[in-house]
């Protein structure tokens, strides 16, 4: 996928299909699931059972003049403030509470008076005004000794307390005739007030009370209190998943929504895990029919789309969203990645024809089968395509969500994840906040023999994720901005880039000052590729003729790859001559270039197909015309490195150079046009196969991740079988055959592979960079006291 790395694009999430691997990364608590409540004065096992949601949590309480949102209610002053009934499913899992600093609003009965934080008074107060009186309080208290060092620290065992009260007042068994008196009567003694609410409790211990408890216990731990500071250097897109391109912008989305699939956080090599999946997809028919059962119990984080309802996610979910990627109106750069689907290219020409999608026509390829299976069925084999459900724009969106927000859906991102949007400021600011109707899951990974993984997850292990309850991105395009605020712990995590590697990390180790600090280093070989590419449909430089092909090949041959990799990388880089990087399926080693770095045999292809000099010392097209070569970047401190180089490249070999200078955004959709002739971009896989970078010369991929727009029926006929082969030899040999054919066509020449080292801060815990996944801090962690200010 593009990725921009502050010079170019790498556009990361254009393309996805995922090796098929084991364990699931998140846990959700279903029904009838036991789960050990950690808390004082407890250690027992209670069932998360289908009747334990009978109720929503209760919502903080609303100033007379401020509407209700959500499904909050107003309560009158001087009532007790009822939570809200339940969606049927809730009977399939416990729903679980936001964090627990937030308000909640408790009203004793009769009183008027309203008990804020519970934290901020004394527990036995609080208690004894949900009570009504002390000696209620005091009843209650005895026949929950057990439980009350839990209660009076906590203000879900506030609530709790409170909710249990109501209910017994609500069922009229509150009010307490005097023992004595039922004795002498010949009736059997009722239970006090408290003892008759802590039996009533004990008898529904599957009801609201317990639900309450265990939402307090089993939810997700996100702190408001620990904040990661991040940054990216180059400006985001927007976060509607079929319609973003960019690395960035899927960093985010890869928080904020759920895919069926994602990776083990440790494992090395990568390893697909379900997400939104329960677990591994069941694949027949020789790899074209997949079949996912989606985990039931996850909710939509709560939006105005949905009225006040709870949504939870469904099959019919991943339908809606898969179908949006045919959508003509979405002009989405995923769409060819689907094709294979059977029914999806005949959806998109009705649409076509009608002007209109209709989202209601059945596709065969594509079904629910019920509320929580999801089946594809593949036109042809595909073994790859289980990676394609692990990016995250192929997460799933709500259709409410979309068509309320349907002028601008790249700026209202509602999913499923552990993250929502709480701010964004266009190019210069993303805040995400966890998202407190996430389900949460316990950390979990294969660390394997490696000592580093090992630590990760002995600090790790067993803690509910996510830990973080906010997490800040600055957008700081240049290097000595971002490499200054890391120095003065203004960002938690910082990739370094090249320009101050060798202050930061001499000998590819932390510098002695920052290791003093506690500063660690998380160091990887990207699976990436940098290239520069030129338009094959250009009027001037496009087009198959001998003569276009040579002009194209004599000015790849003309730049200086180990020029490239010395002065701008500062070494942090090594040669690529191949597509298929280092540690990706499909790599060749062995495999040599036929563009080298060589000038004089360039200038004679130029001179022998007339491009001659003129007087001046430049070339001209062969009527006369001046050639001039134009060049893409955007306008950065590293780009203009680049444009340097290459203006040095191509006059030694007589070509004039014109560099157009815009913001990378706009880069990408006069790309997406095929109206840029040239442009040093780079691409890093979205899933560890050959496949993934293959796929940036198929002809119907022009517009969408194509960027050269080249096409040719023969490359696109062999590229179409190995889509349907497995990894193997014979695979192999027809990729080397295939970029054979890119090279020899003066399509693309090679630079690099990055090698990335991302700085961190020693509050931050367990970090280490995937290769893979984009959003790492869903699996770390902070300690606010080993901060440096």
């Amino acid at each position: 996928m593009p990725a921009d790395d502050g010079e170019r694009s790498v556009d990361r999430g254009l393309s996805g299909r995922r090796q098929l691997h084991a364990a699931p990364v998140q846990r959700q608590y279903r029904t009838k699931q036991l789960c050990l409540l950690q808390l004082t004065g407890i250690r027992s096992l209670v069932f998360c059972s289908a009747a334990v949601a009978r109720f929503r949590r209760t919502q903080r309480d609303l100033p007379g003049d401020e509407p209700a949102a959500g499904g909050g209610h107003r309560v009158e002053a001087g009532r007790l403030a009822r939570a809200h009934d339940a969606d049927p499913a809730d009977g399939e899992g416990v729903q679980e509470a936001s964090h627990p600093a937030r308000r909640v609003g408790v009203y004793r009965h009769g009183a008027g008076a309203m008990m804020t934080d519970p934290g901020s008074i004394d527990a036995d107060t609080a208690l004894e005004r949900v009570c009504g009186s002390s000696n209620t309080a005091a009843d209650f208290k005895r026949h929950w000794i057990p439980a009350w060092p839990f209660l009076e620290t906590s203000p879900c065992g506030l609530v709790f307390a409170g909710m249990t009260i109501w209910r017994m007042r609500a069922s009229r068994s509150f009010a307490v005739p005097e023992r004595q008196s039922q004795a002498r009567a010949g009736v059997p003694p009722r239970l006090s007030t408290a003892a008759a609410i802590a039996r009533q409790a004990s008898c529904n211990a599957g009801r609201v009370t317990m639900t309450l408890v265990l939402a307090c216990a089993c939810a997700q731990a996100a702190d408001p209190d620990k904040v990661l500071r991040v940054e990216f250097y180059v400006a985001e897109t927007g976060f509607d998943p079929v319609k973003v391109q960019d690395y960035y912008s899927h960093t985010v989305n890869e928080a904020i929504f759920d895919s069926l699939m994602t990776y083990d956080y440790l494992a090395r090599p990568a390893k697909l895990v379900p997400r939104a999946a329960e677990s591994m997809p069941v694949i027949s028919d020789q790899a074209r029919t997949y079949v996912f059962k989606i985990r039931k119990g996850i909710y939509f984080a709560a939006d105005a789309a949905f009225k006040g309802k709870k949504r939870e996610l469904t099959a019919e979910d991943y339908v809606y969203s898969i179908k949006r990627f045919k959508d003509p109106a979405n002009k989405s750069p995923f769409e060819s990645f689907i094709d294979g689907i059977v029914g999806l290219e005949e959806l998109k020409k009705d649409a076509e024809k009608s002007g209109r999608m209709n989202y209601e026509t059945r596709v065969d390829g594509l079904q629910a089968l019920d509320r929580y299976t999801l089946q594809i069925k593949l036109k042809e084999t595909d073994y790859n395509f289980g990676y394609l459900m692990a990016m995250p724009n192929y997460s799933a969106v709500a259709r409410e969500v979309i068509d309320a927000y349907a002028d601008d859906t790249n700026g209202h991102p509602v999913g499923t994840g552990p993250y929502r949007l709480k701010e964004w400021k266009r190019s210069n600011k993303i805040v995400l906040e966890a998202n407190p109707d996430f389900r949460g899951f316990v950390w979990q990974s294969e660390p394997g023999s490696d000592p580093r993984n090992i630590e990760i997850a002995a600090a790790m292990k067993g803690k509910k994720m996510p830990q973080i309850g906010r997490v800040e991105i600055n957008i700081i395009e240049e290097q000595q901005a971002s490499w200054l605020a890391f120095q003065k712990d203004e960002l938690d995590i910082l990739y370094m880039r090249e320009q101050f590697s060798q202050i930061a990390i001499p000998d590819n180790k932390v510098s002695a000052e920052l290791a003093k600090q506690g500063v660690t280093l998380s160091r990887i070989t990207d699976p990436d590729i940098n290239y520069t590419y030129i338009n094959t449909t250009d009027p001037e430089f496009g087009g198959f003729s001998k003569e276009k092909i040579a002009l194209r090949r004599a000015i790849l041959m003309s730049f200086d790859d180990a020029e490239l990799i010395r002065v701008i990388r500062k070494n942090q880089a090594i040669d690529a001559e191949y597509p298929i990087p280092p540690d990706v399926v499909g790599h060749d080693a062995s495999y040599r270039t036929s563009i080298p770095y060589d000038p004089a045999l360039a200038n004679k292809l130029l001179d022998y197909f007339g491009f001659k000099k003129g007087s001046n010392g430049y070339r001209n097209w062969p009527g006369g015309k001046p050639l001039v070569w134009r060049y893409s970047s955007t306008p950065t401190t590293r780009d203009r490195e680049f444009d340097e180089l290459w203006q040095k490249s191509v006059e030694k070999v007589g070509i004039r150079i014109h560099v157009d200078k815009n913001k990378f955004p706009e880069e990408l959709k006069q790309e997406r046009a095929c109206q840029l002739l040239s442009r040093t971009a780079s691409w890093i896989a979205d899933y560890p196969d050959g496949d993934d970078f293959m796929q940036l010369f198929y002809g119907p991929n022009s517009g969408q991740n194509n960027n050269a727009c080249f096409q040719m029926k023969e490359w696109d006929s062999i590229y179409e079988k190995t889509r349907a082969m497995p990894a193997s030899p014979e695979r192999d040999q027809l990729y080397r055959k295939l970029w054979r054919m890119v090279e020899v066509n003066g399509v693309m020449k090679l630079h690099d592979t990055r090698v990335r080292n991302m700085l961190v801060q020693p509050a931050v815990i367990g970090y280490r960079k995937h290769p893979i996944l984009l959003a790492d801090w869903i699996y770390v962690d902070v300690d606010n006291s080993r901060k440096l200010h």
